[in-house]
């Protein structure tokens, strides 16, 4: 049975539950964590969100159907337009403390007014309709840890029809262009591969061309978007008290060689230089790539450590297009070697203008 996401999630009776503990009280220092669920229709992604929440995993989980992007989606049947078009949210009560609704006015807005009108929510998903690449929202969801919101970006996944993204990579070779599913496989940090019962004998082979254009990226498989939760919730993919993980991601992560993708491709490249550098040189560095463009290397994401010069601490250098943040995570330990590593993820990425420009930060 194909998936169906020009539907939204169904609200399904549960058989009676024992009573939720009581929701501990709001707190700024522990924001809820929103995560993005992308990818084509028919990939899965409101089967995924279905089966999040009918799922008996104890968490109270808000779902939001945003028209976030140039393309309006179903969503507009959904939508009650007040007198004058003001915008009035339809919001669906799910039997085991969930919530579904509907936003198209500020998005932030309506996450804030989401935890604050509903009890304390534990987590909310942000399912996508048309929108092909990921990284608007990032600029929106991506806030200072300092501003102290209410709200914080945990991850995006992008969900893939395991059958017609085969097809899609053969078009791919016969094209400059690029089919919307490469762009948001860049964007991810996990990738669910789904349907994997309709295809055979090529998972490997899909799941390295996944890794061809993000390295970095969690791929988990999966029937009918059946995954455990943990690929799911608290990923913590953009703050910095996740470093551990970003440096197993650094360790593992591999660039494609050169003689293996064409010259347009959307690929990972890494580089790690040992000598310390300047912060402020750094960000004038970042901002030549990603805000003057001074290359044309198109640069969708970066992630990656930093020796800092007279720092004892550790900093993690992440951005999205054009947002960067570079932060203090914790201190250098004894056993590991100060060293900057750096991995972007985009399109024409030159190795040596990379590596040639970084040692303009050195001291």
């Amino acid at each position: 049975m194909e998936d169906n996401d020009d539907c939204p999630p169904l609200a399904v009776e549960l058989p009676p539950q024992e009573p939720s503990p009581p929701a501990p009280a709001y707190s700024a220092a522990s924001p809820v964590g929103v995560t993005v669920i992308t990818g084509y229709l028919g990939a899965g992604k409101s089967t995924l969100v279905n089966y999040i929440l009918n799922e008996q995993h104890g968490k109270r989980i808000a779902v939001i159907l945003n028209e976030f992007g140039e393309e309006i989606g179903v969503e507009r049947a959904m939508i009650n337009e007040g007198q004058g078009g003001a915008l009035v949210e339809e919001w669906v009560e799910l039997a085991n403390g969930c919530v579904c609704c509907t936003v198209k006015h500020n998005l932030v807005q309506a996450l804030e007014q989401l935890v604050q009108r509903k009890e304390r929510m534990d987590h909310i998903l942000l399912e996508t309709t048309g929108l092909a690449d990921p990284a608007p929202l990032v600029s929106i969801l991506w806030l200072d840890d300092q501003l102290e919101s209410s709200i914080r970006l945990d991850s995006i996944i992008t969900v893939i029809d395991a059958k017609n993204f085969r097809l899609q990579i053969d078009e791919h070779k016969n094209s400059s262009s690029f089919p919307e599913a490469f762009h948001q496989i860049a964007f991810a940090d996990v990738v669910i591969l789904n349907k994997i019962d309709l295809v055979k004998d090529c998972l490997e082979d899909l799941e390295r061309h996944i890794y061809d254009v993000n390295a970095l990226v969690t791929v988990v498989q999966s029937i009918r978007c059946q995954v455990d939760l943990s690929t799911v919730f608290n990923r913590q993919a953009y703050g910095a008290k996740n470093l551990s993980h970003l440096q197993e991601l650094l360790d593992y992560s591999k660039s494609v060689p050169p003689s293996l993708r064409h010259d347009n491709s959307i690929s990972t490249l890494c580089f790690q230089e040992q000598d310390p550098v300047y912060l402020p040189k750094v960000e004038s560095w970042l901002e030549d790539l990603l805000w003057e463009k001074k290359s044309n290397m198109d640069i969708y994401r970066c992630k990656g450590i930093l020796h800092i010069h007279n720092s004892d601490q550790v900093h993690t250098l992440q951005a999205v297009r054009e947002v960067y943040e570079i932060v203090p995570a914790r201190e250098w330990s004894e056993a590991q070697s100060r060293v900057n590593k750096i991995v972007f993820i985009g399109r024409n990425l030159d190795i040596d203008v990379l590596r040639d420009s970084f040692s303009g930060c050195k001291c």
